[in-house]
């Protein structure tokens, strides 16, 4: 069936509440409203307002209370309504959901979901575009996954509510919309990358929003003969290098795209790891096409800002230059 993420994700968010009843919904207006992305639309309809909870005006307040359920069993999935108003709750995650398994000696589980959407592109006013991937991929602790595909995040979001691990869960905001098929059965580990196009002269690695990107550059590639395998990485933490190093091992040339700025970033740590562990097979750099080193810009400066297919070509043509 073909559908939008945003239906991917209420279904997916459907089955876990039918299935497991010690999972929970809390966030800003996710109960009647369903949501700012409508994400949760109907769901407290059908399962009440004591599993689909409407929270107040505060990040921390939203991932402090998940914590606490947490430890009392249950296994609460927090919506932060956009990724510029997660700071406030950076505290809690990071010195909280990451480290209460560790500081326990492994006794206590924190089973939190804390689902955010993230990027730009739809030309949203200042804190309503950012993306904090980086922030949470660092710290030990969590798991940072993000979906491209309506099939990925329908499956995605179930795998992350079973997780005894605390998860950041990325939802690209520009994909909401756009349909995909959704297949019966989740065909991938939670932390596996896929490799969402074969190819044999060169290695897109991207995820979440530049999936696409990649994707429209390697059809433009294959119109001028060159073969480009994408991989979507899926999982930022932990990595999937195994398919990584697979995949430029056998075309012999990578780049790495992310709308997230460009020092410190995923595709830094990418890089680094492909350099490491397959630097003999590499024919040329690796290179890296990201967002600019400056704060998130005003909406009618986004499409110049972020990596769009023009920027990753010249990347590309810089790679076979070598």
């Amino acid at each position: 069936m073909s559908v939008s993420m945003v239906r991917a994700l209420n279904d997916g968010l459907r089955r876990a509440l039918e299935t497991d009843p010690s999972v929970l919904l809390l966030g800003e207006d996710i109960g009647q409203l369903g949501g700012v992305f409508r994400v949760t639309d109907g769901l407290r309809k059908d399962f009440g307002e004591d599993r689909v909870m409407d929270s107040p005006l505060g990040e921390a307040g939203i991932v402090g209370a998940a914590v606490g359920l947490a430890l009392r069993g249950y296994r609460p999935v927090c919506e932060i309504q956009f990724d510029g108003f997660t700071f406030p709750a950076v505290n809690q995650i990071v010195t909280q959901l990451a480290k209460l398994r560790h500081r326990s000696g492994g006794a206590l589980a924190l089973p939190v979901v804390v689902r955010m959407p993230y990027g730009g592109g739809i030309g949203s006013i200042e804190h309503h575009s950012e993306s904090p991937e980086a922030y949470f991929a660092h710290t030990a602790g969590l798991k940072v996954v993000t979906c491209a595909t309506p099939h990925d995040a329908h499956w995605m979001i179930q795998a992350a509510v079973r997780s005894p691990d605390p998860t950041v869960f990325l939802e690209p905001k520009r994909r909401y919309w756009v349909k995909g098929e959704v297949g019966e059965h989740d065909d991938l580990p939670l932390e596996r990358a896929r490799v969402v196009r074969g190819g044999t002269d060169l290695t897109l690695i991207g995820y979440g929003p530049s999936v696409a990107t990649c994707l429209a550059v390697a059809d433009q590639c294959s119109a001028q003969g060159r073969s480009v395998e994408v991989v979507d990485l899926r999982s930022l933490s932990p990595l999937d290098s195994d398919t990584v190093l697979g995949s430029v091992r056998r075309t012999g040339r990578a780049v790495i795209v992310h709308e997230a700025s460009l020092s410190h970033g995923v595709g830094a740590e990418v890089a680094a790891r492909i350099q490491d562990e397959a630097f003999y097979h590499l024919e040329a750099p690796v290179a890296r096409v990201t967002g600019y080193d400056t704060p998130y810009p005003p909406s009618r400066l986004e499409r110049a800002w972020l990596p769009g297919t023009d920027r990753v070509l010249a990347a590309v043509d810089r790679t076979f230059g070598h």
